[in-house]
């Protein structure tokens, strides 16, 4: 809207809209203007303001480069320069996590944490900036404490569950163990409260948009992050596969979209191309295949996860490997064509994997494009140089960590005698004795314990 048009249209709003920008709060994290609203009117005058500083801050997120990579590569044309940033890049991502998952299902965690942290933390930031959040008391730190008790709910329920045994006999525990639903059911009604105390009439609308966006934002962030940690236990190959498909998927889509890459696939990203599509498919199954076949092979990556009481930490047990690891005979019949063959259950449920990863996972890539657009920026952050933000390269993640989840539950997991050990550490000592006699006779019915 230009000067003339708001002098015409109402002069007094031109005066006080020059008095609002004397009041200026500058964001602490993008450096952008958050002016004191008095009016809906100002308000709107502003509102283009903000979305456009804020595209202009994140829009280039992915083409900020390292000067000195700058320098060494400033003879390439933009596009080449572009390819071989973000080549560089991918490569020390992919030496980084080839290193963790070296140092053991510790070190993955912790790396699954740190990624969830940071991408909570890039999409709140767009938040914060959209709703001017330096004007409203509180919610910053509201936001945070939301993570933290999201992070205790989850995970808390899960290390109780699986480390129940263990656990149970450690004595100043028990009230947390047995409370903990309850624990965490109270630290959110805080938050509920706090943020009910925290409410400003001039604001409101602001601070119910941003409360909801928080909540979002643990769904993406939070959650997914639970379940990659959960499918984690029953094996490294289960977090290793899922992860690095979408990864190879990434990759392969980039590079077939690069250079034969001419028909448009969806309006959200206009770099995208079927050619990439097809051609980081394609590659993506052939590649689970034989990742899947070669993973099976070492018990480091098969044997499920567990506390070690001896140890005193979490290990990988040394275990007899499931049939899914075990070559097994298949049978195909065509017609008169016959043919018999052996493979590894786990590779063909990788080809499974595969083809999510390839059909279904890019759409997590899609909506996080279209979330983008709406505020008008590129990337979600500036911090991997050709990339852009942490949240850019883990958006497909999102999708792929819950499907591995639900495949797991319904076609892989049997019942966990963690869970049901756990579960008999709740009950009463009566309750526990009865248990007990009733598990006997089952298994004297079976004439197990004479063996």
């Amino acid at each position: 809207m230009s000067r003339d048009k708001v002098s015409n249209k109402n002069p007094n709003l031109l005066r006080a809209s020059g008095d609002i920008r004397k009041r200026v709060i500058r964001s602490d994290a993008l450096n952008i203007d958050s002016d004191h609203i008095d009016s809906e009117a100002d308000e709107n005058l502003l509102e283009e303001q903000y979305v456009k500083e804020l595209a202009e801050k994140h829009s280039e997120g992915s083409k900020k480069v390292p000067k000195f990579l700058s320098s060494a590569l400033k003879g390439l044309p933009e596009r080449w320069k572009n390819w071989v940033v973000r080549g560089i890049s991918m490569t020390v991502m992919i030496s980084t996590f080839c290193l963790l998952i070296a140092g053991g299902p510790l070190a993955l965690m912790i790396l699954v944490l740190a990624i969830q942290v940071k991408c909570f933390q890039e999409i709140m930031q767009i938040g914060f900036v959209t709703y001017r959040v330096d004007e409203i008391p509180w919610f910053r730190h509201l936001t945070w404490y939301l993570l933290t008790v999201s992070n205790y709910y989850y995970y808390g329920e899960y290390f109780f569950d699986y480390f129940g045994p263990p656990l149970n006999r450690i004595e100043s525990l028990q009230f947390l163990i047995k409370s903990h639903r309850f624990i965490s059911y109270c630290l959110y009604l805080f938050a509920i409260i706090m943020f009910v105390l925290s409410l400003v009439k001039k604001y409101n609308t602001r601070q119910f948009h941003l409360f909801a966006w928080a909540h979002v934002a643990l769904l993406i962030t939070v959650v997914p992050s639970y379940l990659i940690i959960r499918n984690t236990f029953d094996g490294l190959i289960w977090f290793i596969i899922p992860v690095s498909l979408i990864i190879i998927n990434d990759i392969m889509a980039y590079m077939f979209g690069f250079f034969i890459g001419k028909t448009p696939l969806i309006q959200l990203s206009p770099k995208k191309t079927w050619e990439g599509f097809i051609g980081g498919g394609i590659t993506t199954v052939l590649f689970g295949l034989v990742l899947a076949y070669i993973l099976c092979q070492y018990l480091y990556f098969i044997c499920p996860i567990d506390y070690s009481e001896e140890a005193d930490k979490i290990v990988i047990l040394n275990c007899q490997p499931s049939y899914l690891y075990i070559p097994q005979e298949y049978k195909i019949s065509i017609g008169n064509f016959e043919t018999v063959f052996n493979i590894q259950p786990f590779v063909l449920h990788s080809l499974s994997l595969s083809i999510f990863s390839s059909i279904v996972g890019p759409f997590g890539g899609f909506f996080a494009s279209g979330f983008k657009r709406a505020f008008k920026i590129k990337d979600f952050a500036n911090v991997i140089p050709g990339h852009g933000g942490i949240m850019d390269r883990f958006d497909c993640q999102v999708l792929m960590a819950s499907f591995v989840y639900v495949y797991i539950n319904s076609f892989i997991r049997d019942p966990s005698p963690q869970k049901i050990l756990s579960a008999i550490y709740t009950l009463s000592p009566k309750e526990q004795l009865n248990f007990y006699y009733q598990l006997e006779n089952h298994l004297n019915d079976l004439n197990l314990l004479n063996l």
